[in-house]
């Protein structure tokens, strides 16, 4: 009997332990689905989610009422953002969503104001690359500042840089990879036009192999060049590096010709395969030269073949076959000049022809503008921000040499 009775309060024991342990366990899968399906219909309705992006999102938010997402909601209208804007970020970092805005998002926008950003900038930074509102402060977004403002002249430039490339405060590799180029023998000052013009760079996992290669083929670290090399190799594809390669090899160029171009030039492998195959084109078969005098002056690949290339190919023609140029007087040269000092050397210095060479350079700058025979002279146009972004981050890059490159301007069918 005394063992029975020790049995049934044993047994009962347990059925008091279970009960309550069921009743949690479905009370938690209530809240579960709750919270799933209340955040389901919110990134529909709110977000501008599909249905079925909705139920693969919503296990990385946490929330069962709009109080929390609506105050971040409210936190960025607040602070300039359009409803379009902030979708869009939701979209693309949907944790920002459950954050509390006053303690994760406000610190990280008085820290960048305090550094020169207005209201109109720091919606641009966050616009363009949310994911560094993730990061932390203290221990990530200070401590960058600190490091890449040792490299600038101002707060005004590490805003500027923030501006087009904000996912800098979010990467770990800047610098890791700052620090491997100035070890390789990179300047400070090469660093800072990096920093300025091709940020992006320096986010590279690749970087110390790419800084390898370029060791192997020739290039020092300390020059200018290098950098422009390191652009190149870090922007261009493995695939479209072997399709231009291929193209300089189908006009006559071999493995070690196109390799000395590439020193001499870095940024003539940033040149679209078409542009290089259309100035190899009408180099060869139009002004009856030889390929092989592109490799000593690869900038040209740099130059508009209708605006620079072509007119001034018009005139050598003539002077060649007139013969008032020497033998040996270099094809190159010609085209590394301003347009005054061609027109001075190359059409005006002729006085019995200049009216002719003059009549033919215009002729081939007015087939580019339209066939307008009103013309006189050939006339500028304003050149794109997205080109003389390039042509400046070469001209920095190269100021300690920089009649070599003065004269590699860019215009709009520079890349054509």
């Amino acid at each position: 009997m005394l063992r029975f009775q020790a049995h049934r309060t044993l047994v009962c024991s347990k059925a008091y332990i279970r009960c309550p342990l069921v009743q949690l366990k479905f009370e938690f899968c209530s809240i579960t689905s709750h919270q799933h399906s209340f955040a389901v219909s919110y990134l529909i309705n709110n977000c501008g989610y599909s249905q079925e992006n909705a139920l693969k999102a919503s296990p990385k938010v946490r929330f069962r009422d709009p109080q929390r997402p609506d105050s971040v909601f409210s936190f960025f209208r607040n602070h300039g953002f359009s409803d379009s804007q902030i979708r869009n970020i939701f979209q693309r970092e949907l944790q920002l969503l459950s954050c509390h805005p006053h303690k994760v998002l406000l610190p990280k926008f008085q820290f960048l104001r305090s550094k020169g950003a207005s209201s109109h900038d720091i919606v641009r930074m966050v616009t363009t690359h949310p994911s560094f509102l993730k990061r932390s402060l203290e221990n990530h977004i200070i401590p960058t500042y600190d490091f890449v403002r040792g490299f600038l002249q101002s707060d005004k430039e590490f805003t500027d840089l923030l501006i087009q490339n904000s996912y800098f405060l979010y990467d770990n590799r800047v610098a890791s990879n700052v620090k491997l180029l100035l070890d390789f023998g990179v300047s400070r000052s090469h660093i800072d036009i990096l920093l300025k013009r091709r940020a992006h760079v320096l986010c590279s996992s690749e970087l110390l192999e790419t800084v390898q290669e370029l060791r192997q083929m020739g290039f020092d670290a300390s020059a200018s060049t290098f950098c422009i090399a390191l652009v190149a190799k870090r922007t261009v594809t493995k695939t479209r590096w072997e399709e231009k390669i291929g193209i300089f090899k189908k006009w006559g160029w071999s493995q070690e010709q196109i390799l000395i171009a590439f020193r001499r030039q870095p940024y003539c492998m940033l040149s679209s395969p078409h542009k290089i195959n259309a100035v190899m084109s009408f180099w060869v078969e139009q002004a009856g030269f030889n390929s092989l005098d592109l490799v000593k002056a690869p900038g040209i690949f740099l130059l508009s073949l209708q605006k620079r290339i072509a007119p001034r190919v018009s005139v050598l023609k003539f002077l060649t076959s007139k013969g008032p140029l020497q033998k040996d007087a270099s094809l190159i040269t010609p085209f590394g000049l301003t347009e005054k000092l061609f027109l001075e050397k190359y059409v005006e210095r002729f006085e019995e022809d200049s009216s002719h060479l003059l009549k033919l350079y215009n002729d081939e700058m007015n087939l580019e503008n339209g066939g307008d025979n009103t013309c006189t002279q050939p006339s500028s146009k304003i050149v794109p921000y997205a080109i003389l972004h390039r042509w400046r981050f070469l001209q920095e890059l190269c100021s300690c040499d920089f009649r070599r490159f003065s004269t590699l301007r860019y215009n709009e069918a520079s890349r054509s």
